[in-house]
């Protein structure tokens, strides 16, 4: 009995040694989590999303992003790292090309070229013919770390968000550097513009909790962008008397926001990954017991949770439309692309991509 004792203590002791000391990536950083409205009010619980179609993907999965070509045909960006093409809904699915990387967000030009947000690569450009070419891999001496998602404004110019310029997609996999660097809460993250016709990038906003969509509004005076760590929509001016001023458009989300789109109607649609953690709001200002969390094994950490959830605001930032799905038959939402009958769905887990006809969303 003393032995075993004496082997427990041991034990005991080195789990404690190892929860405050072992080396971890990150330094957590203290934060004030804003409110959390759950869902109630224009979040209120609803199966509007639930009646979504599946288009096969065949042997790719995670549609992150989904773009429409002139001609109609559907482009998805995969975690294979295929672009996969399918000439109208009811074709198959084929692998159009490989970046090398993980393709993110996508969005058209244009001259019909691919723009592509690739988290290993960088920028590119992919022709319709389907040669690839590397626009953006550093900004400002600073090399790209997890580039994500892009939007083509009118006049050419390219937005697009650098999520974590510390935790490197192509170093942790797009997953598990996304959970770093929202545990940390570092401030990584930037807005990108980079300009085709002069060859540069710039910087315009730094110091993002995890920079995800980006969206230029209609108009062209502003683009969006999504601060998933903060659960919030930003507004970053480019033309007008608040030209290079940014402001929140939408605060408190009860979720994590992943890509962001505008749609018809003003609408800017977003993706809601998962519901927010009452555990990572309530350890917001604990970062010592973060980094101990950070420590414990996979098996046992904080997970997301499947539920299918997408959202449209206006330009004010008020919610006009809120689809979910509790049972989640698409989960872990990332992007929405609206047409003029339906809305397509990335995800990060699905071998399908989904879509929903608009007359089932009430729009």
């Amino acid at each position: 009995m003393r032995k075993l004792t004496g082997v427990l203590s041991i034990t005991i002791l080195f789990i404690v040694i190892y929860l405050l000391t072992w080396p971890v990536p990150i330094t957590p950083v203290s934060w004030k989590s804003p409110p959390n409205p759950g869902y109630t009010g224009p979040f209120a619980v609803n199966t509007r999303l639930a009646a979504i179609e599946k288009l096969p993907l065949g042997e790719t999965h995670g549609p992150e992003d989904i773009a429409l070509d002139a001609d109609g045909r559907i482009y998805a960006a995969t975690n294979e790292g295929f672009i996969v093409r399918l000439e109208n809904s009811h074709a198959k699915s084929e692998k159009w090309v490989n970046t090398g990387g993980r393709p993110l967000g996508i969005d058209f030009d244009g001259n019909g070229n691919l723009i592509v947000a690739d988290g290993y690569i960088g920028l590119l450009s992919i022709a319709p013919d389907g040669k690839i070419t590397e626009l953006v891999n550093s900004v400002d001496g600073v090399p790209l770390g997890f580039t994500d998602d892009v939007d083509v404004a009118a006049d050419g110019k390219i937005y697009f968000s650098d999520a974590s310029v510390k935790f490197k997609a192509k170093t942790y996999g797009t997953m598990a550097a996304s959970l770093l660097d929202l545990m940390e809460h570092g401030g990584h993250g930037r807005l990108i513009v980079y300009d085709p016709a002069s060859g540069k990038a710039s910087t315009l906003i730094t110091g993002l909790n995890f920079a995800n969509g980006v969206a230029v509004s209609p108009d062209q005076s502003y683009v969006l962008v999504n601060e998933t760590g903060n659960y919030r929509v930003l507004r970053y001016w480019i033309t007008g008397p608040r030209k290079g001023a940014w402001e929140p458009l939408i605060e408190s989300l009860p979720a994590f926001p992943d890509n962001i789109s505008a749609g018809f109607d003003g609408r800017f649609w977003v993706a809601l990954v998962s519901p927010r953690n009452p555990l990572l709001d309530g350890l917001a200002g604990k970062p010592f017991i973060r980094k101990m969390i950070q420590r414990l094994p996979e098996a046992i950490k904080p997970k997301a949770v499947h539920y299918g959830h997408i959202i449209a605001v206006n330009e004010t930032g008020k919610v006009v439309a809120d689809l979910q799905d509790p049972n989640a038959a698409c989960p872990i939402n990332t992007s929405v692309t609206e047409t003029s009958q339906y809305l397509y769905i990335g995800s990060l887990v699905t071998d399908f991509i989904a879509r929903l006809p608009k007359s089932e969303a009430g729009l």
